[in-house]
């Protein structure tokens, strides 16, 4: 009997060197398959196995939703944390698969990326994108845990606010959805002035968010953009905040044709702190934003190749 304990324990020992060199891997991969579901979105978030209203529809074809949560290169990492943000998991685990040998430079290599991953959370809703992302791996599994950017009480006080500002405003009364975006994009640009303490970290503002932008009176872009892309959604828009190095907007799709919004440049700083609103960035096409040539709109169109 102890013969046969010490043989099953020099087994277990020697069996993932005899599966790399003898058999590829093949028992592993054999039993992640087998007792790991082949479903490898180990999701602790119960929110997350809920239906989540805020779920985007693919746009970009720079990354794609996957089921896929046993990854074999960097494209397919990519879609695995695309798809957490998009379906509002904020803990779930995958496993690099055996033959991707750069699997945790990768992931070392994207935590460090924080450009791309700053698309991934334009690409997402506003409630969905992230704070902060944490990936921790042992062997070969991953565990990722995500902050979101809102707490669920955020969302709440977000959601109750633009309902009371559509019912004071009566936007629904309108028919023409470019009036209903209108009367928005002027309250908004009315009741804020641009933050700017928060290029040098000296703001007390949460500016960079729709709390900003809807409870504080002070914002910079990606607020506007929040905001105007929540308020978007309320309406059943397609819509995406697009970002570049400097700065962020909104675009949304009326009518199969996608057009943009800069809120920020709408609400522009003046000399004599006056309160202006403009229109010059104001459901605008492509062609026209580009033509300003003003440094700050043009956007990369790999990541926004669904925008014409």
């Amino acid at each position: 009997m102890k013969k046969f304990i010490i043989f099953i324990i020099c087994l277990i020992i020697c069996l993932p060197i005899i599966d790399d060199i003898f058999f590829n891997d093949k028992i592993y991969n054999y039993l992640i398959n087998e007792y790991f579901n082949k479903n490898y979105n180990i999701v602790t978030n119960v929110n997350a196995l809920k239906p989540n209203e805020y779920v985007y529809t693919e746009y970009s074809s720079f990354v794609k939703s996957t089921d896929n949560f046993y990854p074999k290169n960097k494209n397919e990492l990519l879609n695995i944390y695309y798809t957490a943000l998009n379906n509002d998991y904020n803990e779930f685990s995958y496993y690099c698969d055996s033959k991707y040998q750069n699997c945790f430079n990768d992931i070392e290599d994207l935590s460090k990326d924080l450009k791309t991953f700053s698309y991934l959370n334009q690409l997402v809703h506003p409630f969905n994108s992230f704070k902060t992302i944490e990936s921790n791996y042992i062997n070969k599994r991953v565990d990722v845990k995500i902050e979101k950017k809102y707490s669920n009480n955020d969302i709440k006080k977000i959601n109750d606010e633009l309902n009371d500002i559509i019912n004071k405003l009566n936007i629904n009364a309108y028919s023409n959805i470019n009036d209903k975006i209108k009367l928005f994009h002027d309250y908004l640009a009315s009741i804020n002035k641009y933050d700017k303490n928060k290029e040098n970290s000296t703001s007390t503002y949460n500016s960079d968010s729709a709390v900003g932008a809807l409870f504080e009176g002070y914002a910079v872009c990606s607020g506007y953009t929040d905001a105007m892309a929540i308020f978007l959604n309320m309406l059943n828009l397609e819509n995406v905040r697009v970002i570049t190095d400097k700065h962020a907007w909104n675009a949304v799709k009326i009518d199969d044709i996608w057009y943009h919004i800069d809120l920020t440049w709408d609400d522009p700083i003046t000399n004599t702190n006056e309160d202006i609103i403009q229109h010059d960035y104001f459901l605008i096409s492509t062609d026209e934003l580009l033509s300003k040539n003003d440094g700050e709109h043009n956007f990369s169109t790999i990541i926004y190749d669904f925008i014409k």
